[in-house]
């Protein structure tokens, strides 16, 4: 090929210089042919004038016969030689005209051999990139050529899953239908056999009341005997008789029996509980009931303000309500209408709405009594993993995975504020103007909400995974992933205490803990699934509560009337706790 080439260049140049010498002979072919004439005539003067010479005296003879014909030649030569003069110097200086134009030719020849040097060197480059580049063609090509090998794979492949699709969606309908048959079968059958059991209720019921009619009946032939602890009242038949007047043998007898103090208050929670100035703080020992909670992993866990009810959100899209009774948890209802896993759960200050925050970029709120959802606030583009209500109960703060804080108004139903925090927020924790945020980055922001801006920020070791307030809003209470729990004093902005434990390890960046309600303790949930409990005035280690929980602690609950601690885990187990 290199030949090739080098033949086609050297006949390009063969063409050119041909060329010239065609363009450059023909502006000059006339004038040689003149100049060639005026050397002929020139020679032939030369000729004649030799001849003339060499035959001085015959032409001496001849003169007078030639006389006049050798000077008309004379004269035509002597004009002839002028005008050959005239045309040698135009010759001259024509030919010094063509020596420059061949002395600039033979630059521009130069000039041309450099350039066609250049260009060699250029097609030499040339050539290598064109061999580069068919080098990577043929990859390109091989590559395509599996490229399409690997589509016609995958096509086949997705042909027999679509295949395979199709059957198992005709399995599908077909099992759904053969359910829906077999759950019509089942509810006519559980109808017939409720059919049953209210018909033999029915009878049990009218054998019992037969019963006890003939036992009453009895008891009225026998005579009762006083009882001196009993208030005894004699009802007469006839109330116009005096009380002097003897009783007829028909007379009855109703005993009303005293009723003993302590008997005519009931003893659970909501009304066994102290004032939150004199809780009794109780240090849970005793694992009392151990239950599923929810279908998967458990998120959040709250007690109600009055602390017979407790909540629980999972994975599930559910927030389940609790109550506790006898120091077991029976389950009271579910809250539904989230899309996506619950992360967050508050009740308000009087127990009523309850506010949980999900994975599906929402908050929704809830009431407690008909479960009924009422709320539901749209707005962050990522996951509300924290949302609190302040403490007007008609405002609600909101802390997404988008890096962004959301002011609520819950009476228009409306965003007011939005606030950019920079990093992820796990967890909010209110006062009465002040908005403390725990984020990603290992900070904790302070918000004053009437300005938008940042008071002050703090930066612990590790991402913030927990926030928690004393019950004086004057300390508060951290968790981060370097496993350290610090109990910062809002007044003077300092760490008062940093709690710590050889086996305590933060199992999540959203793992809860929390003050007890005397903030004399606080309690969190380790990754190895035990629950450690630190008293704050000694600033160790009080209890270690474990062999209960096979996973992971997500988050614990203190509750108000300082009798029960609920831990709940990434498995689907829950954990009461208290002393008894």
């Amino acid at each position: 090929m290199a030949d090739r080439r080098g033949d086609t260049w050297k006949r390009h140049i063969s063409e050119q210089l041909r060329m010239r010498d065609r363009v450059q002979r023909q502006a000059f072919e006339e004038i040689i042919s003149q100049y060639n004439r005026l050397l002929e005539k020139s020679d032939m003067q030369a000729v004649l004038s030799e001849r003339y010479q060499s035959d001085g005296p015959r032409g001496a003879q001849l003169s007078a016969a030639d006389g006049g014909m050798r000077g008309d030649i004379q004269q035509e030569m002597s004009q002839m030689r002028i005008k050959h003069q005239e045309e040698l110097t135009e010759l001259h200086k024509k030919r010094g005209e063509l020596a420059q134009n061949v002395i600039e030719l033979n630059n521009q020849i130069q000039l041309k051999d450099k350039e066609i040097q250049r260009n060699e060197a250029k097609i030499s480059e040339y050539q290598t990139q064109i061999a580069t580049l068919e080098g990577d063609c043929r990859k390109l090509n091989t590559f395509l050529q599996d490229l399409e090998r690997a589509n016609q794979m995958l096509k086949d492949e997705y042909d027999a899953l679509q295949i395979t699709f199709s059957a198992l969606e005709e399995k599908l309908r077909r099992t759904t239908e053969d359910n829906q048959e077999l759950v019509s079968r089942w509810m006519a059958e559980k109808a017939q056999e409720a059919n049953r059991l209210n018909a033999e209720n029915e009878k049990d019921c009218r054998r019992r009341q037969a019963k006890l009619q003939k036992e009453l009946a009895d008891a009225a032939k026998e005579p009762l005997p006083l009882d001196p602890d009993d208030d005894i009242e004699v009802l007469a038949e006839d109330g116009g008789k005096g009380p002097g007047e003897a009783s007829s043998p028909s007379r009855s007898l109703s005993r009303t029996p005293r009723r003993r103090p302590g008997n005519s208050l009931s003893t659970s929670p909501e009304n066994t509980e102290a004032p939150m100035g004199g809780v009794e703080v109780r240090v849970p020992s005793t694992a009392l009931h151990v239950f599923e909670a929810h279908d998967g992993e458990v998120n959040a866990v709250r007690f109600s303000p009055g602390s017979r009810l407790l909540a629980t959100g999972g994975m599930d899209r559910r927030v389940k309500l609790w109550e506790v009774v006898s120091g077991h948890c029976e389950p009271k209802g579910a809250l539904t209408g989230s899309n996506a896993g619950i992360t967050s759960i508050e009740f308000d200050s009087a127990g009523s709405y309850l506010l949980a925050a999900s994975n599906d970029f929402a908050s929704r709120i809830w009431t407690v009594d008909d479960f009924r959802l009422r709320h539901t606030l749209t707005g962050h583009s990522g996951k509300v993993l924290a949302a609190r209500f302040l403490l007007d109960n008609t405002r609600i703060v909101s802390g997404s995975y988008d890096r962004t804080l959301k002011l609520w108004d819950l009476r228009s139903k409306v965003c007011m504020k939005t606030v950019f925090a920079g990093s992820s927020c796990n967890d909010i924790v209110c006062t009465e103007q002040c908005v403390m945020s725990g984020h990603f980055d290992k900070k904790v922001r302070f918000w004053d909400i009437r300005a938008e801006s940042i008071v002050r920020e703090l930066e612990l070791q590790g991402r913030v995974t927990s926030l928690d307030l004393s019950q004086e809003r004057t300390e508060l209470l951290t968790c981060s992933r370097d496993d350290l729990l610090k109990i910062i004093d809002l007044r003077t902005n300092e760490v008062r205490h940093t709690f710590s434990a050889p086996g305590f390890k933060c199992g999540a960046d959203w793992t809860r803990v929390c003050f007890s309600p005397d903030s004399n303790y606080v309690v969190g949930g380790s990754a190895d699934g035990g629950v450690y409990v630190w008293n704050v005035l000694t600033g160790k280690l009080d209890r270690l509560l474990d062999k209960h929980h096979s996973s992971a602690i997500n988050a614990v609950s203190w509750s108000p009337s300082g009798a029960f601690v609920l831990s709940v885990e990434k498995g689907s187990k829950a954990v009461l706790w208290s002393d008894l």
